[in-house]
């Protein structure tokens, strides 16, 4: 009698549309396509070339800030003084270099190493003392919107740094970080090519690396990760650093672009860096999300800050769309998270 064979009931046949359903950067995606057709519908500078580079621009930079945000949310944290970060480090370098005539690239370095301590040091408190992330970083948050305010009006007289574009190797600063592309004719700022840079290279983290593979385990479950040998101190350590050193690259971006800083620079980013990055599919809890999702979600704000502009519209409105986006996306979020687990079983 020959012998029937049978699918093995341990190996789960997943359709494709399941399988899309759960990318995390899927919900963002598709938000983004009925956004860029709203308002192509609304406004035909919107989908112009110019009118691409100029939603683009915010989005770059607000890309490269909630990508490494993305990167901490998964790995289970918070970091509510990214955004102030931001401006540290530009006042820093600004600072050093106008004002007490240190070299370009040494200061580069000088303020480079501070923001690294400013992660070290949140992520250390974090894991030592066991207090929620958000506790830790409101306080970091307060400290640095006082240091940057305090030190800027002793050092200047005045709440901003000026006249970087005076200080020698800034044209080649400028070149790296501030200058444009031109595409067709169109130019578009360099900060959308570092943008890609970053979204590629912290998805290559996630998905091909054993950090990568850290990150997600600590934000499932830290316990269990201990357990299986996973260093939980040091992969949260370095997820607050990376946070910092990305703000010490937008925060050098921005005064090297634009040749003065304000004290407050940064101040609020923090939430724009979380919505963006919730937006692009990372839960609250930690554990789930990705590097291209939270790159769409910055692009969502950008296409959505433009384009009220565009269509004419009261630009109150747009913190009412934001908040919006946020809800759908968490309450998106929730629902495919539960259908993931539901698929697994």
């Amino acid at each position: 009698m020959a012998a029937t064979l049978t699918a093995d009931e341990r190996v789960a046949r997943v359709s494709l549309l399941r399988r899309l359903l759960l990318k995390p950067e899927l919900g963002s995606i598709i938000g983004a396509v009925v956004i860029f057709v709203f308002f192509s519908v609304k406004s035909d500078v919107f989908r112009s070339a110019d009118g691409v580079a100029n939603w683009l621009d915010p989005a770059a930079t607000l890309g490269i800030m909630a990508v490494a945000v993305a990167l901490l949310m998964i790995g289970g944290h918070f970091d509510l003084s990214a955004g102030v970060q931001t401006g540290t480090a530009g006042i820093t370098l600004g600072i050093v270099t106008t004002y007490y005539g240190l070299n370009t690239w040494v200061a580069l370095v000088v303020s480079l190493l501070l923001m690294l301590a400013i992660g070290f040091i949140n992520g250390y408190l974090v894991v030592r003392t066991g207090l929620p992330s958000f506790i830790i970083t409101l306080g970091s948050f307060l400290m640095l919107q006082g240091l940057n305010l305090g030190v800027t009006k002793y050092v200047t007289d005045k709440v901003q740094v000026e006249n970087f574009d005076k200080v020698p190797g800034h044209g080649a600063l400028y070149n790296v970080l501030g200058s444009t592309v031109t595409v067709f004719g169109t130019k578009f700022q360099i900060a959308i090519l570092w943008w890609v840079l970053v979204t590629v290279a912290a998805s290559w983290l996630l998905l091909k690396t054993r950090f990568g593979n850290w990150i997600f385990a600590v934000g499932g479950e830290q316990n269990a990760s201990r357990n299986v040998g996973v260093p939980v101190r040091r992969t949260t350590i370095t997820l607050f650093m990376l946070t910092s050193a990305a703000a010490w690259f937008i925060g050098t971006t921005q005064i090297t672009r634009f040749s003065t800083i304000q004290a407050q620079t940064g101040i609020g980013q923090e939430l724009i860096y979380i919505v963006a990055a919730v937006i692009g599919g990372c839960l609250l809890t930690g554990g789930f999300g990705s590097a291209i999702g939270a790159s769409v979600g910055a692009l969502i704000f950008g296409m959505t800050s433009q384009g009220i502009v565009y269509a004419q519209w009261d630009s109150d409105w747009f913190k009412f769309f934001l908040g919006a986006m946020l809800l759908l996306a968490v309450l998106a979020n929730m629902y495919v998270r539960k259908f993931a687990e539901t698929t697994r079983r």
